[in-house]
């Protein structure tokens, strides 16, 4: 148990983190294509070199068209969600280093004059929207804001460009950049952690009222949502659904006699008695409640189901169900009633209940531990 909800923490987990990669990454190109667009414009001669602007803007598309596009299935198990991420984060540093590189290669080009401001604008603003957009992993995140940060940072140290004070504030902001990363990627693993918590509990819970503690069957409030789906399903495919319903009898006896501790041990013994017998993977074992027990045979005719609630009924009869208690040996039997769904008969799932509970009566007003066909 502890392994499967662990594996689906990280499914879960690797799923949402695919999932916020992929929605963060959509509107990412419309910002690289409005900055390019603003340094083009802006610069001295925008309708000169158009080769290199209008090369750039086609790689930015391409770029957006490529992590737009690049999307994650709900379907993928784990490894091909890793996988997936690998990918889209490959696509992320290759944009950002492209980006770095453009910058940088703008400032070196003799015949193009771009603000100087809006180059080092672009490099701060989409530093920190990297760290601000995607702290889900910090080193790769960190490597994505170097390869934007320093190439263009670079050639400004190289030409030159600006004075001694901005050099200065952006090797400091670049050290902010760091700190509100950690700081980001820890706020947000805390919340995808509390958010895996509040839906592995849910899950926990939905599971807990729909099962019988003692046993560890279904329960009723299963039974009630189950019936119906699957009466409506047999009427829509025109299929099989045959229903069995148990009650062990005397049952009353053997708590005066034995003690209640003893008649719930011979509750789990009876259902697990019920597993051994009606093991198919589309049998359905319930306990009503009590002493009263059901199994929900999805596509199953009561030629098939009639020997198995039999075999039951006489190994029960025959084997006494043994318990760890005070006594070793515990001699039951149980009354059954067994009925098929029939569409002209069961217009609802209370008719087709009912009808398998009256058979269920009368084997038990028949002298019990015996079979009735509804």
């Amino acid at each position: 148990m502890k392994s499967e909800s662990a594996a689906s923490s990280t499914s879960l987990s690797l799923w949402r983190e695919a999932s916020d990669t992929h929605v963060r990454s959509r509107f990412a190109g419309y910002y690289y294509l409005l900055a390019w667009g603003l340094l083009w414009f802006t610069s001295s001669e925008p309708w000169e070199n158009l080769w290199a602007w209008g090369g750039g803007s086609l790689l930015l598309l391409l770029f957006f068209a490529l992590r737009s596009h690049h999307r994650p299935s709900a379907q993928l198990d784990p490894a091909q969600l890793q996988r997936w991420l690998d990918l889209h984060w490959l696509a992320i540093l290759l944009q950002s280093m492209t980006w770095g590189l453009m910058l940088a290669g703008i400032q070196l080009h003799p015949e193009i004059v771009a603000s100087h401001l809006l180059i080092m604008l672009s490099v701060v603003v989409f530093g920190t929207s990297l760290a601000f957009t995607y702290p889900m992993r910090m080193g790769r995140c960190a490597l994505a804001i170097l390869l934007t940060y320093l190439p263009s940072t670079a050639i400004k140290f190289h030409l030159g460009i600006g004075d001694i004070g901005e050099s200065v504030a952006l090797v400091i902001y670049l050290g902010y950049l760091g700190l509100f990363l950690y700081r980001w990627n820890r706020e947000y693993r805390i919340g995808l952690e509390r958010e895996l918590r509040l839906l592995l509990h849910g899950e926990q819970l939905d599971r807990l009222s729909r099962t019988d503690a003692l046993t560890g069957l279904g329960n009723r409030y299963q039974f009630n949502a189950l019936l119906p789906a699957w009466l409506a399903n047999a009427r829509r495919q025109n299929g099989q659904l045959t229903l069995v319903l148990l009650d062990i009898d005397y049952f009353k006896a053997v708590n005066d006699q034995y003690g209640h501790r003893t008649g719930d041990l011979g509750l789990q013994a009876f259902a697990e008695r019920m597993r051994q017998v009606f093991r198919r993977d589309s049998d359905i074992l319930l306990r009503l409640g009590g002493e009263e027990f059901a199994v929900l045979m999805p596509d199953t005719m009561l030629e098939q189901a009639i020997p198995l609630a039999e075999r039951f009924r006489a190994d029960l009869a025959a084997q006494p169900l043994r318990v760890e208690a005070q006594v070793e040996e515990l001699p039951l039997t149980c009354s059954l009633g067994i009925g098929h769904f029939l569409p002209l008969c069961d217009d609802s799932a209370e008719t087709f209940y009912k009808r398998v509970d009256d058979a269920l009566y009368r084997a038990k007003a028949r002298g019990r531990n015996r079979l009735e066909l509804a």
